[in-house]
C-alpha cells in the first residue's frame, strides 16, 4: 500500500503494442500520484516481473500472445489492482468480475483514462471525491468521445454527443440516439464504465441520461427528450446533487 503523507501509487504497464505503452505513460505524467516503475511486453514477463517487486496498480492489456491479462491476474495470489485495456468490449464483463478498478477500451481517450485514474487515486486515499492534485481537466480533454459498441459482428463508433439516453434491457442495452436506436448485447454496467463521468448519469438501474439533456426534473423523475423516466430510490441523492449543481 502506499504512503498516505505523498501518495505515490507504484504502477506497472503490461502491453505487447509499444505504442499503447506510451500513451499511457503519456496520460500517466500528468498525474503525480501515479509512479511508472516499468513496462512488460507480455504477461509472462510481467509475472516474473511482480515476483521479485511490490506494485500496487497494474493497466493490464487483456489480448496478448501467450498468457491472457486475465490469465495472469487469476494466477496471482495476491494480485494489484488493475486496470484493464484492450480494444475488445465482450472481455469488459470478465474484467469487472475479476474486481478489476475500471476497464479502457482502445483507442483511450485521455477523458476516459483520467476518470479511471481518478477512481484508483480515490481508491488508495480511501476517499470518495477525487483529489484537489487532479480537480480540474485539462484543455486537451475537449477531444469527441466515443462510444464502441459491438452490433451484428461490427464495431459501431458512437460519438456520446449524439445519445440521448441509454436502456437496459437485460442481458441488452438500447442505445438511444436522435435519429435511430442501437441495440447490443452488453450489462449497462459496464458501458457506464466507458461513458464520460461528467456528462452521464445512471438515474435508475435500467437507464442513463447525458446531464446536458434533462430538461426537467422532479424529487422523483427527469424528462429528456420529452420521455419521463423515474428515478431509483438508491439514485435520487446523486441525481440531485448533479442536476442541482
Amino acid at each position: 500500500m502506499p504512503d498516505m503523507k505523498e501518495l505515490k501509487v507504484r504502477t506497472l504497464i503490461v502491453d505487447d503494442e509499444p505504442h499503447a505503452v506510451a500513451l499511457i505513460k503519456k496520460y500517466a505524467a500528468e498525474f503525480a500520484e501515479l509512479e511508472i516503475v516499468s513496462t512488460c511486453h507480455s504477461a509472462l514477463q510481467a509475472l516474473h516481473f511482480l515476483q521479485d517487486e511490490s506494485i500496487d496498480l497494474v493497466f493490464l492489456d487483456i489480448k496478448m500472445p501467450g498468457i491472457s491479462g486475465i490469465d495472469l491476474i487469476k494466477s496471482l495470489p495476491l494480485p494489484p489492482k488493475v486496470i484493464f485495456t484492450t480494444a475488445y468490449q465482450e472481455y469488459a464483463v470478465e474484467g469487472f468480475d475479476l474486481n478489476a478498478v475500471d476497464y479502457l477500451l482502445k483507442p483511450i481517450s485521455f477523458e476516459r483514462f483520467f476518470k479511471a485514474a481518478g477512481k484508483v487515486i480515490c481508491l488508495f486515499k480511501g476517499q470518495m471525491a477525487i483529489s484537489p492534485a487532479i480537480a480540474e481537466l485539462p484543455a486537451t480533454t475537449t477531444m469527441p468521445h466515443y462510444l464502441h459498441l459491438r452490433i451484428d459482428r461490427k464495431i459501431m463508433k458512437i460519438n456520446t454527443k449524439d445519445i440521448c439516453w441509454i436502456e437496459s434491457d437485460k442481458d441488452y442495452v438500447k442505445v438511444v440516439l436522435k435519429d435511430r436506436t442501437l441495440t447490443a448485447k452488453q450489462k449497462i454496467s459496464v458501458i457506464e464504465q466507458l461513458l464520460p463521468i461528467d456528462a452521464f448519469m445512471r438515474i435508475h438501474r435500467s437507464f442513463i441520461v447525458p446531464v446536458d439533456r434533462v430538461e426537467a426534473y422532479h424529487a422523483n423523475s427527469v424528462q429528456v427528450a420529452g420521455k419521463t423516466f423515474t428515478i431509483g430510490r438508491q439514485y435520487k441523492s446523486a441525481c440531485q446533487t448533479r442536476l442541482q449543481s
